[in-house]
């Protein structure tokens, strides 16, 4: 036969022969081992493709300007990133079908190997911007010295690369404002917000339905959302929540974010939309990835320890919440206000959004 062959070029004999059982080599085999076994080996093959996309896209964003005609691959290859995830999601429901008491036929026999050691889950969330500072001080602790030395220079190489966060971030920030002519865009912003809840505490007063406490209790609530306004618009303040880690765009970016999110249908800015969009759809997907982890683990062993030595499901619990990114992408919506709301932006800027935007500038006669 001429050619390439199917299991060749897949090489077939190494991938479906790479399954060797712990209870199988002592004797005693353990059914479930195998499951265990092809189950992880299928999600480090995911992460492979995972790294690889973003990868790419990290090379994309690492230019000088990013090239509109890229933003279509960049989707394309988020979306199969989200589409991966998707399905790595729903695979946990697969080992679930073993029991606890089937996993520990054979758990004893994995000590001390742990999911702390996947060299490749670790690259993910480095490449889509988690950070050492960020991560709990017993998963600071667990991140380098359960690796062997090679693996430890690999993630430190990835380390002090750029991530897919911190280039956006700066792509956002080179993201022109609207300030020309009279027309000042935060200006007319804070305006419509100042009216919106000027509005919102009138309803609030007059709504016959609520007794004087529950209207104290909603003023109070409203009171905190003027504050939140006032750190997105001041610098200063949103530099403040920046250092206690409430928040991780820079000003600019997220001034940026928050724009493009407002006019999402002009036709510049809905890829820009649909970028962010992605983002954000990933990494809620790899939190949820997580407490899925996190609800299989205290099933398959309640309080027990891990077999990393870690505390098992408290620990997961703990990382889960703490090694999230694109977070300030979730918040984003409490600031946007109603469409009818939205400050009319003048002739000149609308042609410019209906027309082209190139990486760094405006390119039209405003």
């Amino acid at each position: 036969m001429e050619g390439i062959y199917y299991s060749d070029y897949l090489q077939l004999d190494r991938v479906v022969n790479a399954q060797s059982p712990e209870s199988d080599r002592l004797g005693s085999p353990a059914h479930d081992e195998m499951l265990f076994i092809i189950t992880h080996q299928a999600y480090e093959l995911w992460f492979k493709q995972i790294i690889h996309e973003l990868k790419s896209i990290v090379e994309i964003f690492g230019q000088d300007a990013v090239e509109e005609r890229s933003m279509g691959l960049v989707l394309h290859r988020l979306a199969r990133v989200k589409q991966i995830f998707s399905l790595l999601v729903d695979q946990v429901d697969i080992i679930e079908t073993m029991t606890p008491l089937d996993f520990m036929d054979f758990r004893n026999l994995l000590v001390p190997a742990s999911g702390f050691q996947s060299l490749q889950f670790k690259q993910v969330e480095i490449l889509l911007g988690v950070k050492q500072q960020q991560r709990i001080p017993a998963d600071r602790e667990f991140f380098y010295s359960r690796l062997k030395q090679e693996d430890r220079n690999s993630l430190k190489t990835a380390e002090s690369a750029p991530n897919l966060f911190e280039l956006t971030d700066a792509w956002l920030a080179r993201i022109p404002f609207m300030r020309f002519a009279n027309f000042d865009f935060w200006v007319e912003y804070k305006m419509a917000v100042d009216r919106m809840l000027a509005s919102d505490r009138e309803i609030i007063k007059n709504n016959p339905t609520l007794t004087e406490r529950e209207i104290q209790f909603q003023l109070n609530d409203l009171a905190g959302t003027e504050l939140r306004f006032e750190s997105l618009l001041d610098k200063e303040k949103y530099q403040v929540l920046r250092e206690k880690g409430e928040v991780r765009f820079s000003h600019q970016a997220y001034l940026a974010a928050l724009f493009i999110h407002l006019y999402r249908d002009e036709p510049i800015l809905y890829t820009s939309f649909r970028y962010l969009t992605l983002m954000l759809d990933i990494a809620q997907l790899l939190h949820g990835w997580r407490q899925r982890h996190v609800t299989m683990v205290q099933r398959m062993l309640g309080k027990k320890i891990g077999t990393g030595g870690s505390s098992g499901h408290e620990y997961l619990k703990a990382t889960a919440e703490r090694n999230q990114v694109f977070t300030d992408l979730t918040n984003i919506a409490t600031f946007l206000i109603p469409k009818k709301d939205r400050p009319e932006l003048p002739p000149q800027l609308t042609r410019a959004l209906g027309f082209f935007l190139s990486g760094n500038a405006w390119n039209s006669d405003i």
